[in-house]
C-alpha cells in the first residue's frame, strides 16, 4: 500500500493446492481499472474454471481477483504473474496462461 502497487500473492491451501489473489485497492486511486483488462481477466478465469484448473468459486474483479484450487505452486506463480501483468496493461502473459480453445 505504501508503494501504491497492485497486491498479488499466492498462498498454500489444504490438499496441496494453491490460491492466487490480486487486489487493486492497494495501488490507490491513481490505478484506474481498464474495462478491457477486466474483461480479459474475467474471460481468462472463466477458461481456467472450464478447464478445471481453478475452483468454481473464483472471483473475477473488478477490484479483487481470487482463484482457488490451483494444482501446483509453479502454475500459481505463472497465473499470479500473468494477472499482475494484465493489471498493469500487458495482457500477453494472461493470454498465454489461459489461451482460447482451438
Amino acid at each position: 500500500m505504501a508503494q501504491h502497487a497492485v497486491f498479488v500473492a499466492i498462498e498454500s491451501e489444504k490438499r496441496q493446492r494453491w490460491t492466487v489473489k490480486a487486489d487493486t485497492l492497494t495501488a490507490g486511486s491513481g490505478h484506474a481499472g481498464d474495462e478491457a483488462v477486466n474483461d480479459a481477466i474475467r474471460v481468462a478465469i472463466t477458461r481456467l474454471i472450464q478447464n478445471r484448473e481453478v475452483d468454481l468459486d473464483a472471483y473475477a474483479g473488478p477490484i479483487y481477483f481470487m482463484m482457488h484450487g490451483v494444482r501446483s505452486e509453479a502454475r500459481a506463480r505463472e497465473l499470479a504473474a500473468a494477472l499482475h501483468a494484465a493489471l498493469y496493461g500487458d495482457r500477453g502473459p494472461l493470454t498465454r496462461a489461459a489461451p482460447p480453445a482451438s
